[in-house]
């Protein structure tokens, strides 16, 4: 893109990508890696883009670098202008998809794999044969640091923990309901906030916690507490083998509606209080927003989860 003058200041298309990245990153290593340039270039681009706005862009924080106020009024802008400008030049571009073996590293949880794993993959490979999905465990990085990281290409799940600049689009809404063996005898009288914790409780929860939205409201609307039996990583831990314990398992209803309750000899019940519905998303970073192949895999997920949840009727 030819150079622009205003005001005696010059800049263009990679000026801005990097502003882009430096706020986004607010790290000159960082943002140096992932534009794979070094450390003393990146340090030039930034000197360049104070010069040019007048501004310090990234300043010092305690030990860290943080974007200005300017520039973080100006971030939704840049990438705004740089997304364009790279459909720009996409336009026109096709894909050969049938010619391509793309992998795609995707974090999400064992509700999502279970559920639509297969779905997924049937769905991309119907037209791209040759491409591969890498289902990636969560880990202690946030998933706003793996995506800007390029560590995965696309997050599916619920967290609140996202930077100002991820992406984002609604995938589904799920609730809860309680999960036990067939015949458990909380089943045979009224289900009660005090019958409920009667019984032993299973709590899923990859980093170990054990109480969450259910206790909150037992303690604050009941003054009760449950007995957390056991602390597991996933939803999927103890389905199996839950038919020969009492203890009372949460799950979601998007995993409940897929099993064959009556052949495992499971049973369900709704939870004597109302429970804050799961409102699951994908997200990716801005810089894949407008890259051909990532905005094909992101709708052809989008679009097997959906026509998976309306094959299973799921609610």
């Amino acid at each position: 893109m030819a150079n622009r003058k205003s005001g005696g200041r010059r800049y263009d298309l990679d000026l801005l990508r990097y502003l882009q990245v430096l706020v986004e990153e607010q790290s000159v290593s960082l943002a140096a890696r992932r534009l794979q340039v070094s450390e003393p270039a990146m340090s030039r681009h930034l000197a360049r883009l104070r010069s040019v706005f007048n501004d310090p862009i990234l300043v010092m924080s305690g030990r860290r670098m943080v974007a200005t106020a300017f520039a973080n009024r100006i971030r939704d802008r840049v990438q705004g202008l740089v997304r364009d400008a790279d459909d720009l030049l996409n336009e026109g571009a096709e894909l050969n998809l049938k010619a391509m073996s793309p992998k795609f590293t995707i974090r999400a949880n064992d509700i999502v794999v279970g559920a639509f794993g297969p779905a997924i993959l049937l769905a991309l490979r119907k037209d791209c044969p040759e491409c591969r999905i890498v289902f990636s465990p969560e880990s202690e990085e946030t998933a706003s640091e793996a995506l800007r990281g390029s560590h995965i290409d696309l997050y599916i799940g619920a967290t609140d923990d996202l930077r100002p600049e991820i992406m984002r689009k609604a995938l589904f809404d799920t609730s809860f309901s309680a999960f036990v063996r067939a015949g458990h005898p909380i089943l045979k009288g009224k289900i009660t906030p005090h019958a409920l914790v009667a019984y032993d409780h299973v709590s899923v929860s990859r980093k170990g916690r054990a109480f969450g939205p259910i206790d909150v409201i037992l303690k604050e609307r009941y003054a009760l507490s449950r007995r957390i039996a056991m602390v597991v990583p996933t939803y999927y831990s103890l389905i199996e083998s839950l038919r020969g314990t009492d203890m009372i398992l949460p799950l979601p209803r998007i995993v409940i509606d897929c099993l064959p309750l009556a052949e495992m000899g499971l049973e369900t019940f709704d939870f004597p209080f109302v429970l804050p519905p799961v409102h699951a998303f994908q997200a990716w970073h801005p810089r894949l927003d407008m890259d051909q192949l990532h905005r094909w895999m992101r709708d052809t997920v989008s679009q097997a989860i959906r026509g998976e949840m309306g094959r299973l009727g799921v609610r």
